[in-house]
């Protein structure tokens, strides 16, 4: 997904300082099967830019969310989801709310180590 965002948000020029890698989450792994599972790629961009065919625009809505960032490799994201959502999600006193989770990568893992990765991970909050 991300390579075919890339081939069509590239050329259109999308790829622009502040740009933001983001992967959308739309379900929860622990109830839905994992064929049933939807995310999606998707990159910020400005209020003013055209959204050339074959990209879909999606708004993150504002709201409450809790945020954790993960230092490592991409393969270890799911650790890092499972503290959140296991661990301090019950603690919290916190519900999910009903936006998707996200990611946002903070460097460039072409041009990062992996142990160096930073990516953000945030899960929105029921209003309260």
């Amino acid at each position: 997904a991300f390579q075919r965002r890339g081939a069509i948000a590239g050329p259109a020029g999308l790829f622009g300082p502040g740009a933001r890698m983001i992967a959308l989450y739309h379900d929860d792994p622990e109830t839905t099967p994992v064929a049933e599972l939807r995310s999606e790629a998707a990159l910020s961009v400005a209020e003013s830019a055209t959204i050339p065919p074959g990209l879909t625009e999606v708004l993150i809505p504002a709201g409450r969310w809790a945020r954790t960032t993960h230092l490592g490799p991409y393969t270890t994201l799911g650790d890092a989801w499972a503290r959140l959502m296991g661990e301090w999600l019950p603690k919290s006193g916190h519900r999910v709310g009903s936006a998707p989770a996200y990611e946002e990568y903070l460097n460039d893992p072409s041009t990062t180590a992996p142990a160096d990765l930073r990516t953000d991970l945030y899960v929105s909050l029921e209003p309260g």
